[in-house]
């Protein structure tokens, strides 16, 4: 194995959760996105895991910073997909898979659109614990902070559904 080949031990990611919001439709924001985001609680900490995100990201092509990459035009061009059923999302990404549920105001925007605005943070984020409600003051702070965004993969995705 050459090492462009070589995977990343995706233990040290620690933790991956996924969290799905809206801005807010009536202001005109109804644009859903979708974060992935590790805890940072890998067996080697949080600086371990946050260089873990990193080369991950690298591994499937994604880029850091403020790039855009589309999706939707050119679907091979990614390895990451998003499935929804109901209110359920699935986050697969090459050898790890992640989900959520989505408030009714997302599942009616990815209805709308078929697409979702997918956000990777490089950094760890321990505060929002599975399980435990993000209040809008937390996700500000973390999906609005300058530093988090220019350190985060950015892709639109196409949402893929289950065929009745």
């Amino acid at each position: 194995m050459t090492s462009t080949q070589a995977e990343i031990d995706r233990s040290l990611l620690g933790t991956l959760s996924v969290l799905a919001w809206i801005g807010d439709p009536a202001e005109g924001h109804d644009l859903p996105y979708l974060l992935a985001y590790s805890l940072g609680d890998g067996p080697e900490g949080r600086e371990a895991s946050e260089k873990a995100v990193e080369a991950l990201l690298r591994e499937i092509g994604l880029s850091v910073g403020d790039k855009v990459l589309d999706a939707t035009r050119n679907p091979s061009s990614c390895q990451v997909q998003v499935l929804v059923e109901g209110d359920q999302i699935a986050l697969t990404l090459p050898g790890l898979n992640a989900a959520c549920t989505a408030p009714p105001e997302w599942v009616d925007a990815v209805d709308d659109s078929g697409e979702v605005y997918f956000l990777f943070g490089t950094r760890a984020w321990p505060e929002a614990v599975p399980g435990r409600p993000v209040t809008a003051e937390m996700l500000q702070a973390y999906a609005g902070d300058e530093a988090v965004l220019t350190a985060s993969a950015h892709c639109v995705l196409r949402v893929m559904r289950l065929q009745k």
